[in-house]
């Protein structure tokens, strides 16, 4: 029993490890194993900075969304402005254009009105004219038409002199 196949795989494995320390296999393991932990700590440190620039243009993206929402708000803010203006002038505008369309249509009413008074007058002139007219053709007719125009004929001579 001193040499069983325990015993055997066992003196197999101490001269594996034998041959592996005296090919210094245990030092390259080693700096295989630093240089991955190196490595993941270089991927670690890239992470970490590009995570922060992430941060810092997160920010600044955030920064200029603000200033733009900002600035949209002004203009927004200024449109509302101008078009109050705009609306208040038109309202003025409209307000002069009315009051001189019903200043004009009043004067021309009013005109109106005068040239019709003016016909009426013209129109009752001729009438009394033609009434007075015929009046005197009948009363001058005949032997006292005569004295009466004898006598508007020295009327006019007295008034002339």
């Amino acid at each position: 029993m001193l040499l069983e196949a325990e015993h055997f795989v066992a003196i197999g494995f101490f001269l594996f490890l034998a041959v592996l320390a005296y090919y210094g296999v245990h030092s390259k393991i080693v700096g295989a194993l630093d240089a991955r932990i190196d490595g993941v700590k270089k991927e670690l440190a890239e992470a970490q900075k590009l995570r922060e620039e992430a941060q810092t243009l997160l920010a600044s993206f955030e920064a200029k969304r603000k200033a733009a929402e900002a600035d949209a708000a002004a203009i927004v803010a200024q449109a509302k402005q101008e078009a109050e203006l705009l609306a208040k002038e038109t309202h003025e505008r409209m307000t002069d254009y009315i009051a001189r369309r019903t200043k004009q249509a009043e004067e021309k009413i009013a005109q109106a009105e005068a040239q019709a008074a003016n016909e009426v007058r013209s129109v009752a002139a001729d009438v009394a004219t033609r009434a007075a007219e015929t009046v005197l053709k009948a009363e001058t007719a005949g032997a006292g038409g005569a004295t009466l125009v004898d006598a508007g004929i020295k009327d006019i001579g007295r008034l002339l002199h």
